[in-house]
């Protein structure tokens, strides 16, 4: 048995592009380099939906988590794709106790 990810992706410079994402996410919102940053392409499969978006996810100083969606695959986001860095707090994402999807 060989150790495959069946999640992982295979196209060539995919990791690098979550890698450049990451980076400039980073310094846009000034993100520290102890605060998690998370990109993931997901398929959509909502109609009328693009067939791949990338969430980009990130957790401040405050603890609070904060997302946006862009709609193309992560290899073509670009720094332009991000609202303005002092929105950020607008991107907050409140958790609500009893939420029936958590």
């Amino acid at each position: 048995m060989t150790d495959v990810n069946p999640f992982a992706r295979k196209q060539p410079g995919h990791l690098a592009a979550v890698r450049r994402v990451k980076d400039f996410t980073r310094a846009h919102f000034r993100l520290g380099e102890a605060e998690t940053i998370l990109v993931a392409e997901v398929e959509c499969q909502t109609p009328g939906c693009p067939p791949l978006e990338t969430i980009i996810a990130f957790w401040g100083e405050d603890a609070r988590r904060r997302h946006y969606k862009v709609f193309k695959p992560v290899e073509e986001v670009v720094e332009d794709d991000l609202p303005p860095w002092w929105m950020k707090d607008a991107l907050v994402e409140e958790v609500f106790a009893g939420c029936p999807c958590c």
